[in-house]
């Protein structure tokens, strides 16, 4: 009994992808081609938190040369000042 209602579940399913892919096949084929490759485009595209983050991250490193860069030199001032007062 249980396996005659899941038969009878299936056809209409089959039926209906069938009438999709009759419906694909009208369709030319450079036309769907150009849908996959939008369809993958879209998948691949970078979104804005993946951007952000690049962002943030090239802001850190920039952030830090500069503080390292400051420190360095901001000490080799305070070493020669002190010198040319002795």
């Amino acid at each position: 009994m249980g396996r005659k209602d899941v038969s009878s579940g299936r056809m209409p399913l089959d039926q209906y992808r069938k009438q999709i892919g009759k419906q694909d096949y009208k369709k030319t084929k450079p036309m769907l081609k150009a849908t996959r490759l939008k369809a993958e485009a879209k998948k691949t595209a970078p979104g804005i938190k993946e951007v952000s983050l690049v962002l943030a991250a090239i802001f850190v490193f920039l952030l830090a040369s500069y503080a390292f860069f400051y420190l360095k030199f901001s000490e080799e001032v305070d070493l020669d000042l002190e010198q040319d007062e002795n």
